[in-house]
């Protein structure tokens, strides 16, 4: 059986890629405390919000998604991080999923929230991310 760069045959790198989880993710868990510190409450994983968003301040009309750096193409150095095997899929799959989360901000915006991403990378100063989050849920809604 052919093994990946990374000691691991494909279907234990398939066990392992089907253990990543979606939600309660130790960055959105920060996300979530730091938010409820703040004195702010919300609702969770919205099923019929384009996106599902992580976290959703209904009177606020404002939303915070908590993005893993690698699975939404970011542009730091763990979201610039490929795995060595099988290039082709990772990077169309990357690329569709930044394509489905900018759709699904279009369609939030269009439907008058605001959106904040919280990026995996960002959660590893709380103090500043504590910062971020108080300015963005206490600044008031745009006007319509």
């Amino acid at each position: 059986m052919r093994k990946t760069t990374t000691n691991q045959t494909p279907p234990e790198r398939s066990r392992i890629m089907r253990a990543v989880k979606d939600r309660n993710t130790a960055p959105e868990m920060l996300v979530r405390r730091l938010c409820h510190k703040l004195g702010f409450r919300f609702r969770l994983h919205r099923k019929e919000l384009p996106g599902k968003p992580d976290l959703v301040f209904p009177a606020l009309k404002k939303i915070i998604f908590v993005n893993g750096c690698f699975w939404h193409g970011h542009h730091c150095k763990r979201g610039a991080r490929l795995p060595g095997a099988n290039l082709a899929y990772w990077r169309s799959k990357l690329r569709r999923n930044a394509q489905r989360d900018r759709n699904n901000a279009r369609a939030l915006s269009t439907l008058g929230w605001e959106i904040m991403t919280v990026w995996e990378c960002e959660t590893h100063s709380a103090e500043e991310l504590t910062g971020s989050l108080r300015q963005f849920l206490s600044r008031s809604a745009r006007k319509a």
